[in-house]
C-alpha cells in the first residue's frame, strides 16, 4: 500500500531521473553543436559561463530572491506568534530554525529558500498574516518548512541552472547558423546535422522548461502531504490553499522567475494553461489533502 513515504521515495526517484535525462539531453545538444560547428571554444565559453551561473546560483540565490521580493526579516519581538509557530515546526520537523521574512503586500503567499536547511529562510505576506486564521497559517509554513526538510530548494535551483544552460547553447547555436555552420560538413550528413542541430535548438528550451515545471508541481504535492504530517491536521492547509487562490489581491513582488517558489501561483488574473503552470490545479492539491487519513 503507497504510503507518504513511499510516495517522498517514488517522487525522489523520478526527479533524479528527469534531470539525468536532462542531462543526457544537453549533452546530446552540445555534441550536435561541435560537430556542426566544429568547434568547441563557444561550447567550453557556455559551460564555463554556467558553471559560474551555478556558483552565484548556490550562494546567493536566497539574497537574490529575497531582494527581488522585497522581503525584510523580522525577529521574535516583531511578531512573537508568527516566529513560535516556525520555531515549533523547525523543532517538530527536526531541522534548525530558518530565518523569517515578511513581504509587505496584502497578497497572501509564501515562500521557502536558501541553499540547504542550515541557510533556510521562509518568507510570507503580510497579506497572509492577516487573512488567514491560526491553524491555516500553521498549515502554509508547515508546507514552506517541507520543502526546507525534502531539500527541494537545491532541486530546484539545479533545475533552473540546467534551463538557463540549455536555453543559452541554443541561443548561440540558432544564432551562428545564420553564419552556415562547418563549411566542411557537405552532402546529406551535414545537411542532416545542420537540420537536426537546429529543430534540437528550437524545442530544448520549451522541453527544459516542461521539464523544470513537471518538477516543481511534483514538489508541492510532496510537500503539501508532508507539511500535513507535521500539523497532524490536513484542513488547516487545504483551507488556507482555498482562501489564498480565491483573493485576488495581486503579488506586486513576484515576477516569472521566482512564481514557482511561492505556495499558490502569484499570477493570479493570468490564465495559463495547466501544462505551462508552475502549480497544481488547488482543486487537486485540496482534494489530495482532504483524503488524508493522519
Amino acid at each position: 500500500m503507497a504510503t507518504l513515504y513511499t510516495q517522498k521515495d517514488s517522487n525522489i526517484r523520478k526527479t533524479w531521473f528527469l534531470i539525468f535525462i536532462f542531462l543526457i539531453f544537453i549533452i546530446g545538444l552540445g555534441w550536435v553543436f561541435s560537430y556542426q560547428f566544429n568547434s568547441l571554444i563557444i561550447l567550453i565559453i557556455a559551460v564555463v559561463f554556467s558553471s559560474l551561473m551555478s556558483f552565484v546560483s548556490y550562494w546567493y540565490s536566497d539574497k537574490i530572491v529575497l531582494k527581488m521580493s522585497k522581503a525584510k526579516e523580522i525577529e521574535k519581538e516583531d511578531n512573537p506568534e508568527l516566529y513560535r509557530l516556525v520555531e515549533n515546526l523547525s523543532i517538530t520537523a527536526g531541522l534548525p530554525m530558518p530565518k523569517v521574512y515578511v513581504i509587505d503586500e496584502m497578497s497572501p503567499n509564501a515562500f521557502a529558500t536558501g541553499r540547504n536547511p542550515k541557510n533556510a529562510v521562509v518568507a510570507v505576506t503580510q497579506g497572509l498574516l492577516n487573512k488567514l486564521e491560526k491553524s491555516e497559517l500553521e498549515g502554509v509554513l508547515a508546507h514552506e518548512m517541507s520543502h526546507i526538510g525534502n531539500h527541494d530548494i537545491l532541486l530546484q535551483t539545479v533545475v533552473v541552472i540546467l534551463v538557463g544552460m540549455v536555453a543559452l547553447i541554443s541561443d548561440w547555436f540558432i544564432r551562428l547558423s545564420f553564419f552556415g555552420g562547418n563549411r566542411e560538413n557537405k552532402g546529406n550528413l551535414g545537411a542532416i546535422m545542420v537540420i537536426i542541430g537546429l529543430i534540437l535548438a528550437i524545442i530544448s528550451p520549451l522541453i527544459a522548461t516542461l521539464i523544470h515545471l513537471a518538477i516543481s508541481r511534483k514538489r508541492e504535492f510532496l510537500a503539501d502531504a508532508s507539511g500535513s504530517l507535521l500539523t497532524r491536521y490536513p484542513e488547516g492547509l487545504a483551507s488556507a490553499l482555498e482562501k489564498i487562490s480565491k483573493d485576488k489581491t495581486p503579488l506586486k513582488a513576484a515576477n516569472k522567475a521566482t512564481a514557482h517558489l511561492y505556495i499558490s501561483n502569484p499570477f493570479k488574473k493570468k490564465k495559463i494553461r495547466k501544462i505551462f503552470s508552475t502549480h497544481p490545479p488547488v482543486e487537486e492539491r485540496v482534494s489530495a489533502l482532504r483524503k488524508m487519513d493522519i
